[in-house]
This record gives C-alpha cells, sequence and structure tokens, in this order.
C-alpha cells in the first residue's frame, strides 16, 4: 500500500517515532545519545521547532514536537541524516542506521497533549531502562528530567507542558509529577499511535457498531484524534495550492488590521509583547483567528510568539476587546478573506 504524504503546517503538534533498521541500536552510548540532543537542541534554534517531550532509549526514539517555520520533514531529514552521519563514521560502519522512514502522526491538542507527554517520559520505565520513578527523575536522556528541573534543557519548551497544570513552575510540576505517576499503571497504550476514530473506537470490530453518518470512516493513521479533526486534517492536506495560500495569507492580514485598530505596530503583536496595548491586540487576533477563520492555537501561538495556553486564554477577552471597539468578528473574518483571495 502506497505511502500517504505527510501532513503538516506551521503550529502542527507531532507524535515522531523513529527506529533502527532490523530493530539494531541506534544509540550505542551516552556519547551517541549526547550527539543526537545536541542536534535536537540545534533544530529548536534553526527552525522555531518546539519540542514538548522526548525519550531515548537503545534501539529507537520518540519526540513530541510542534512545527515552526520549518516544515518537519526538513528539519527531520537534517536531524537525522547528520546524526547517521556521525554515528557511522563513530562507529566505523556503512549503510543505513535508520528502519525506513521516521514515523509521524498529526495529534490533537486535546485531550492528547498531556496523554502522550505521560506516555512518551514513561517509555524509559517501561523498558526497564530504568527501575522506577525516581530514577526516571534523574534520566538525563528523556524530557521529564527536564520538566521536573532536575536537567538542564534550555531548548525544551517546558512552559508549553507545565503552563496545563498551574500558573507557577513549583505547582505545576508537583501536579505533572503527581499526573505521570497515575499513568504507571495504564501499562503500553496502542490507542496513542495514531489512527484518529479507528483507534480510539477499539479497532475495526468496534467501528463496525458506530452508526453515526460519515463519522464512521472518520480515520487516517497519520492523525490521533477524534473523526471531527480527522477529518479536517485531511481535508486540509486535500485543499489546492491556492486554498492553502489564501489561508496562509490571512492571518498577517488579520494581524495588520486588528494591529492600525488599536494603535500598535503588528511587529509588536507577533513579538509576545506584555504591554497592555499589545497584549489586548493579540487578544483580539486570537479570537477572531481561532474563533472564526479556523486556525488552530497552536499554530496562531506560533504566529504570535506566545505559547499555545495563553493563546486559549485570550479568546474571551479578544472578543470583548473586539466588542469595545465597535468590530464584529464575523465580519472582520469575512473582510480579512475578501481581502487576501
Amino acid at each position: 500500500m502506497p505511502r500517504g504524504p505527510r501532513l503538516d503546517a506551521p503550529g502542527t503538534l507531532h507524535h515522531v517515532m523513529v527506529r533502527g533498521i532490523e530493530g539494531r541500536p541506534i544509540f550505542r552510548d551516552d556519547r551517541d545519545r549526547d550527539d543526537f540532543v545536541g542536534r535536537l537542541g540545534a533544530q529548536t534554534q534553526e527552525g522555531g521547532l518546539l519540542v514538548l517531550a522526548w525519550a531515548l532509549l537503545s534501539n529507537h526514539a520518540h519526540l513530541l514536537v510542534r512545527t515552526g517555520r520549518v516544515p518537519l520533514a526538513r528539519v527531520m531529514r537534517s536531524l537525522l541524516t547528520g546524526y547517521a552521519g556521525a554515528f557511522n563514521r563513530r562507529h566505523r560502519r556503512r549503510g543505513h542506521l535508520f528502519q525506513n522512514r521516521y514515523k509521524s502522526i498529526v495529534v490533537e491538542e486535546e485531550p492528547y497533549l498531556l496523554a502522550l507527554t505521560r506516555y512518551i517520559h514513561l517509555n524509559p520505565l517501561r523498558a526497564g531502562v530504568v527501575p522506577d520513578l525516581g530514577a526516571l527523575e534523574g534520566y538525563p536522556w528523556g524530557g521529564h528530567s527536564a520538566l521536573l528541573g532536575h536537567v538542564s534543557r534550555p531548548w525544551q519548551a517546558l512552559d508549553d507542558v507545565l503552563g496545563q497544570f498551574a500558573g507557577t513552575r513549583r505547582e505545576a510540576r508537583r501536579r505533572y509529577r503527581a499526573f505521570v505517576a497515575d499513568g504507571v499503571s495504564q501499562g503500553r497504550q496502542p490507542d496513542l499511535i495514531g489512527g484518529g476514530l479507528r483507534r480510539s473506537a477499539g479497532g475495526w470490530e468496534t467501528l463496525q457498531s458506530v452508526r453515526r453518518g460519515r463519522e464512521r470512516w472518520a480515520f487516517d493513521e497519520r492523525v490521533l484524534g477524534s473523526g471531527a479533526f480527522v477529518e479536517r486534517i485531511v481535508k486540509e492536506a486535500a485543499l489546492p495550492r491556492g486554498g492553502i495560500a489564501v489561508a496562509g495569507r490571512s492571518l498577517p492580514a488579520l494581524i495588520a488590521q486588528i494591529a492600525t485598530a488599536c494603535g500598535v505596530h503588528p511587529a509588536e503583536i507577533q513579538s509576545g509583547s506584555r504591554r497592555r496595548p499589545a497584549a489586548r491586540a493579540r487578544a483580539a487576533v486570537a479570537a477572531v483567528a481561532v474563533t472564526r477563520l479556523g486556525f488552530s492555537a497552536a499554530r496562531v501561538a506560533n504566529a504570535l510568539g506566545v505559547s499555545t495556553v495563553a493563546i486559549s486564554q485570550a479568546i474571551d477577552r479578544g472578543l470583548t476587546e473586539l466588542r469595545s471597539r465597535g468590530l464584529d468578528p464575523d465580519r472582520v473574518a469575512k473582510g480579512i478573506l475578501r481581502q487576501v483571495k
């Protein structure tokens, strides 16, 4: 069966899995692991890639990432090609290191972001690499130790995860630790490896009993999410180039229009500035982009230089800001779409 094309767009959340050819090790020692981690960190600087969760085991690796301005395919090609070349030179070997191409699954953020973070970070414990949760907290080759502050990983997007638990890092880490501990008894979770409704429904057998119109067919091995999410992602991937271009131009046009209405510069809206006029304008952009233009909170966050949590929390404030300025969000959105077509 032919492989489907990659699904990607700025701000998209992906679960990426990389495996060694024929199950062979891709990390033989800590020098290998350190090299891979260094290259991964470099990609966050060069392409705007956000790494939320990750774990390295001897013959495979898991990553939970959000793409930035550089497509995931280009990031992974640079990461894996560079690492494989260095690995082969170091260990005096030839040939392929990785099994086929890496696997990437587009992830619906709610409710899967935290579930996948926990699943990925518990991998070393499930595999017997560490004996218990205490040892996992100090395991340097996974993102769990960085989230708890035991290992410094400046490139890891800590606040994108911890911000889901509490407003302060201390409390967020306490709740995150408890959340991970609750997941130990769940064991392996094949439903977190993609397939949309088909997997979440329990496979073909269970799916046969689903009788809610087209939803029974809403699945795709490249997507982890609800049936509605799968349908939206696949539909977006099938858009002609012109449709994608219109969607891509509408967000900058919206930022420019809101900036003018609020008396701030577009660059200030996109800089993450906390100055009150900029924050209000950013909230207005978020409200229209997410609730009227259909952008994901992650994609808007990527464009505005803030976290996904901040965008989600800003939507209600943004609608209030628009009303206070006599702006109807529906009319603003329709005007933007007419402008960019």
